[in-house]
C-alpha cells in the first residue's frame, strides 16, 4: 500500500474520530436544530449534515472505484442517520485497505469528499455549541486515532480542555 493511501485511510480515522465526538451524547433534539433565523427547511439540520457527510463518503467510493456518483440522501432518523455514517465510512476504508485499485489521485479523495467532511464536522461541533449542548474542546494532535478504525466506537480522549 502506498503511503498516500496510508494516509487517505488515518485521515478517514480522523474523520471517524472526530465525527464520532460530534455526534455521540446529543441530545435527540439537535437532529433537527436549526441556527437562529434559519429553518429546517432553509438550512442544514445535524441530521442533513450527517445524512450529506454519509454521501460525501459513498461518492468517495465510486470515485475511487471509477464510476462517479452523487446521491443526495433523505436524512434518516437520527440514530439510524449516525449509523449509515460509520457504515458509510467503514465501506470506504475498506476499499482504501485493499489491493483494489483507485480511479483517480488520492489527493482527489482527499481534497473532495474527505476534506468537506471534516468541514462538516466543524459545523456539527459548532452546532453542537449552539444548540446548548457543546463538546468538549480537545488537544487532538494527543489522541489515539488508528488507520482502520472507523466505526463509532473510538477511544476515549487523552486530553480534553476545561
Amino acid at each position: 500500500m502506498s503511503d498516500k493511501r496510508d494516509l487517505l485511510r488515518h485521515t478517514v480515522a480522523t474523520v471517524a474520530y472526530r465525527g464520532a465526538k460530534a455526534v455521540r451524547g446529543a441530545p435527540a433534539s439537535f437532529a433537527t436544530y436549526a441556527t437562529p433565523g434559519a429553518s429546517s427547511t432553509t438550512g442544514r439540520t445535524p441530521a442533513k449534515i450527517v445524512a450529506h457527510i454519509g454521501d460525501l463518503f459513498d461518492w468517495g467510493l465510486s470515485i475511487a472505484k471509477g464510476a462517479q456518483a452523487w446521491h443526495d440522501s433523505t436524512p434518516l432518523p437520527w440514530d439510524k442517520e449516525v449509523a449509515r455514517f460509520f457504515t458509510a465510512l467503514e465501506r470506504f476504508d475498506e476499499y482504501l485497505a485493499s489491493e483494489a485499485p483507485l480511479a483517480c489521485e488520492p489527493e482527489q479523495l482527499f481534497q473532495g469528499p474527505i476534506a468537506d467532511a471534516l468541514t462538516h464536522i466543524g459545523q456539527l461541533a459548532m452546532l453542537r455549541r449552539l444548540s446548548g449542548a457543546p463538546i468538549r474542546g480537545e488537544n487532538y494532535y494527543k489522541a489515539e486515532i488508528v488507520s482502520g478504525r472507523v466505526g463509532a466506537e473510538q477511544t476515549p480522549p487523552r486530553r480534553e480542555f476545561e
